[in-house]
């Protein structure tokens, strides 16, 4: 019912859109017969939020893939370089909040495990909306950070990596089996910066899941079976995204195509110095204006990504 649903608003919003435009072209085609300047006026005005509606609706027709209307979790973790590394997941955690929030969709920080000195070491995040996973999906690799470094005493130059992971949210009409006795539960308390006890009642929720080794953990609520709600979900998507993964390999060598997945293929590299750009690997896709991309401005990368995608499919 829910996917009925969904395919009659996409349809509804097609049609509407359709006689909006022959609505347009009628009222223009009276104009130019009756030489009525203000009603030309009157139509010049929709051209430009029909033409932005219909790129947002072909935008949505790059979405192909069985789980794209889902919403997304992402996964932020740095990589080797310390304190460096753990600011750079941090800035890459404020920048994908500032996507969230200017397309919004609903945000939930569902784990965050702060850096022993700044920034972060990992980080998990819901985002609720439609086709979240479907454009954030993008994002999946290694990101590069070339800058100059805040943390060094001589200001030197500085290479700082993150791996950000996106799997679909599945929800409960989902089948993605989880036997009981395959995930070993562990609660424990939760802790802020420096190591302290951010609660006196152990809510933080740790699930190892024997069969596959994911280890995933929850602890931002104050509820422990809040956390493990969440835990358990984040697992589910985990291991359907193993899944996913399972399959474009398996596509991949019937296909003939080799297909990497190590550390250290970036996908993007983030240049603060000595110029400005960040750049996609994947697409050749690249601009100079890293504040707005580090602001949250990703829709560019993204579409390029999907352009791509498409073109090899």
């Amino acid at each position: 019912m829910r996917e009925l649903t969904a395919l009659k608003d996409e349809t509804t919003t097609w049609r509407a859109l359709e006689q909006r435009a022959r609505d347009a072209a009628g009222l223009l085609d009276l104009a130019i017969e009756e030489q009525h300047t203000e009603i030309a006026e009157e139509v010049a005005r929709q051209v430009p939020d029909i033409e932005a509606q219909l790129a947002a609706l072909e935008f949505n027709l790059l979405f192909a893939d069985e789980y794209d209307r889902h919403n997304a979790i992402l996964s932020i973790h740095a990589g080797a370089g310390g304190t460096e590394s753990q600011d750079w997941a941090q800035m890459l955690m404020r920048m994908y909040l500032r996507y969230g929030e200017a397309r919004q969709y609903e945000t939930e920080i569902l784990e965050e495990m702060p850096g022993e000195e700044a920034g972060i070491k990992s980080a998990t995040i819901r985002f609720g909306g439609e086709y979240a996973y479907g454009r954030l999906k993008a994002e999946r690799g290694v990101h590069r950070l070339v800058r100059l470094s805040p943390f060094d005493a001589n200001h030197r130059r500085h290479t700082s990596f993150a791996l950000v992971e996106v799997m679909p949210e599945i929800d409960d009409t989902m089948q993605v089996e989880i036997e009981p006795d395959d995930v070993k539960v562990d609660i424990y308390h939760a802790s802020g910066h420096g190591g302290q006890n951010v609660q006196k009642v152990a809510t933080a929720v740790r699930l190892t899941h024997i069969p596959t080794g994911i280890v995933v953990t929850c602890q931002n609520e104050r509820s422990q079976l809040r956390n493990k709600e969440n835990a358990f979900k984040v697992l589910r998507s985990r291991l359907l995204e193993l899944e996913i993964e399972k399959r474009e390999q398996e596509k991949a060598r019937l296909k003939g195509k080799h297909v990497e997945a190590g550390w250290g293929n970036q996908i993007r590299s983030y240049v603060l110095h000595p110029y400005q750009m960040v750049k996609d690997h994947r697409t050749e896709y690249e601009t100079a204006r890293t504040d707005l991309v580090l602001d949250g401005d990703l829709d560019a990368f993204i579409l390029a990504y999907l352009k791509a995608q498409v073109g090899q499919t």
